[in-house]
């Protein structure tokens, strides 16, 4: 008889505590992944000959963008009822609540301003910010597996854990199948950035990140819990349904870019 040895975590959100105070695993994580974003950031327009004193200004977009987004995707795809009717609890981000979905709009939205006020191009500066994006979103899934949030199905696998801080059941480990996916994503970005920045064009890292990101998200989903009762009953969840529209966007911005390089070489061979 086969006996599977399941991994038991019962880890504690918190790293330390200071009289009231407490620094936890997830609120550290999530800043790491701002400073290290801002170091990436900073090499990047080092290279391209950019102001590196505009990558601070930029961080602090990126953060508020972030952060609002996540919160108001949350309430408003996965607690649409509640909040609306308790507004004031929309602010509350300290009790918890941020959606990955919403940051996918905060952000650009926080980068289209920016861009307007520095007069560079959206699609340019996108390129690039996905690169640091999916780094953080690594570094924060991991965050989610210290609260013991965001958790699997039940499974039988043998890197099953058991979330003791929510029952004894062994559970699909979605944070860390979430957090290698983004981390390999942010290795394969890098290095098409890297080695091929010169000769892409505007848009296509961007649509690069949306497709494999929000593909791999699709799937992961299916062995994720559903995160409101709503859910229940659902071919595809909201996290899926959501995923689909970024997935689309992401073909649009490659097609296009690639048109633009054919069109750019077409030229080229006219003259």
């Amino acid at each position: 008889m086969l006996i599977l040895s399941y991994i038991t975590w019962d880890v504690t959100p918190e790293l330390l505590n200071v009289g009231p105070f407490s620094v936890r695993w997830y609120g550290l994580l999530f800043a790491m992944a701002f400073i290290a974003g801002f170091k990436i950031m900073q090499w990047i327009y080092k290279r391209e000959n950019k102001p590196e004193r505009d990558v601070e200004q930029l961080v602090i977009y990126v953060i508020i963008g972030t952060v609002i987004g996540a919160r108001l995707g949350h309430c408003l795809f996965y607690n649409p009822e509640y909040y609306l009717a308790n507004p004031l609890e929309i602010l509350m981000v300290w009790k918890g609540g941020l959606a990955s979905h919403g940051t996918s709009i905060g952000i650009p939205i926080a980068i289209y301003l920016y861009t307007k006020k520095k007069k560079l191009s959206f699609l340019w500066q996108m390129d690039r910010v996905v690169i640091v994006t999916a780094l953080g979103g690594s570094m924060i899934r991991l965050g989610n597996l210290f609260n013991s949030e965001i958790i699997g199905k039940a499974a039988d696998v043998p890197w099953a854990f058991i979330f003791t801080r929510v029952d004894n059941i062994p559970r699909h480990p979605t944070q860390l199948y979430e957090s290698i996916g983004y981390l390999i994503l942010f290795l394969i970005l890098f290095f098409i950035y890297k080695n091929k920045y010169k000769k892409l064009n505007d848009g296509f890292i961007f649509g690069l990140f949306l497709i494999l990101l929000f593909t791999y998200r699709f799937f992961i989903e299916f062995f994720k819990e559903n995160q409101s009762g709503f859910e229940a009953g659902m071919t595809f969840n909201m996290g899926q349904l959501l995923s689909i529209p970024f997935i689309i966007l992401g073909i649009i911005l490659i097609v296009l870019s690639l048109k633009k390089i054919k069109s750019n070489a077409s030229t080229k061979v006219s003259k």
